[in-house]
C-alpha cells in the first residue's frame, strides 16, 4: 500500500467518524440551549433540560419500564438462543438447515410486518397488549442474534476440552455446565448487551403491542408530535451516555473473560 493510498484511507476513515459523531455532538449541545426551539446560534446555556429529565415522572417511569422489558426479554432470548445454538452446532441431521432458517427469520422480517404479525398472534392467543406482549415480541426478535453470536463462539471451542471432561468421568450435563457454558459466557454477555440495546430502542413492536404505559421510545415519539425541543435532546443524550457505559462495561468484561479463558 502506497503512502498516498494510506492517506486516502485515513481521510475516509476520519470523515466517516465525523459523519457519525457530529450529529450526536450537536444533539448533546441542543440539550443545553436556554430556549424551547431547536436551532443555532445558542445564545445562552442552561442545565434545566437535563435536570428536568430526572424530575419528570413520566420519563423516569418510561425509562424504568423499558429497562425491565429489556432485561426480561434478553434473559428469555439468551436462554432460548443458547439452547438452540448448542443443539445445532456440531450436529448434522435432517431439517437442520430448515430449523436454523426459521430461527433466524425474525431478524430479517421488516419491523412493521413483524409488529403487525405479533399483534394478530397476541389477539388470537388472548394476550392483552402490555408489558408481557412486548417482552414476548422482543424476545423472539432477539433470539436470532443470540444464536449467531453463540454459534460463532461455540465453533471455536476445542474438542479436547469436552474430551478431557469426559475422560475425567463427567457426563454431558456436567460437561456443559463446567466446560461449555463458561467458554460461552463472553459471547453470551456480548449478545445479551446487544439484545438489551435492541429491546430498549425498539419502537415499532412496543408501539403496536404496548398498553397504556409507554416505553421510552414511544414516549419520545409522543413528545415529538408536539414539536422538537431541547427536552428531547436531553433525554436522548442521557440514554446515549447510559448505553455507552453499558457497552464499555460489556467490552471490558468480554476481554477479561476471554483472557482468563486463554490463560486457563
Amino acid at each position: 500500500m502506497t503512502r498516498n493510498t494510506r492517506i486516502l484511507m485515513q481521510c475516509i476513515y476520519w470523515a466517516f467518524v465525523l459523519y457519525l459523531l457530529v450529529p450526536l455532538f450537536l444533539m448533546m449541545l441542543m440539550g443545553f440551549k436556554d430556549s424551547k426551539f431547536i436551532g443555532f446560534p445558542i445564545r445562552s446555556w442552561t442545565l434545566d433540560w437535563y435536570l428536568g429529565v430526572f424530575n419528570d415522572t413520566a420519563v423516569v417511569q418510561a425509562l424504568g419500564y423499558s429497562a425491565v422489558i429489556a432485561v426480561v426479554s434478553t434473559a428469555i432470548a439468551l436462554f432460548m438462543g443458547t439452547w438452540i445454538a448448542v443443539a445445532l452446532t456440531g450436529r448434522s441431521f435432517w431439517g437442520r438447515a430448515i430449523i436454523l432458517g426459521l430461527t433466524l427469520l425474525p431478524a430479517v422480517i421488516p419491523g412493521v410486518i413483524s409488529a403487525i404479525a405479533f399483534r394478530i398472534a397476541a389477539r388470537v392467543v388472548g394476550m392483552e397488549p402490555g408489558m408481557w406482549a412486548i417482552i414476548w415480541s422482543h424476545a423472539i426478535h432477539n433470539v436470532p442474534f443470540v444464536v449467531l453470536v453463540v454459534m460463532a463462539r461455540l465453533s471455536t471451542l476445542p474438542k479436547s476440552y469436552g474430551e478431557a471432561a469426559r475422560d475425567l468421568g463427567a457426563d454431558p450435563i456436567i460437561t456443559f455446565f463446567r466446560v461449555t457454558l463458561p467458554y460461552l459466557t463472553p459471547a453470551m454477555i456480548g449478545g445479551g448487551v446487544f439484545c438489551m440495546l435492541l429491546s430498549f430502542d425498539d419502537f415499532v413492536r412496543s408501539f403496536f403491542l404496548g398498553g397504556y404505559e409507554p416505553t421510552l421510545p414511544v414516549l419520545i415519539f409522543a413528545k415529538l408530535r408536539s414539536g422538537m425541543s431541547p427536552e428531547i435532546n436531553a433525554i436522548s443524550t442521557i440514554v446515549l451516555v447510559l448505553t455507552a457505559l453499558l457497552g464499555l462495561w460489556a467490552e471490558r468484561s468480554m476481554r477479561g473473560m476471554s483472557k482468563r479463558a486463554a490463560n486457563d
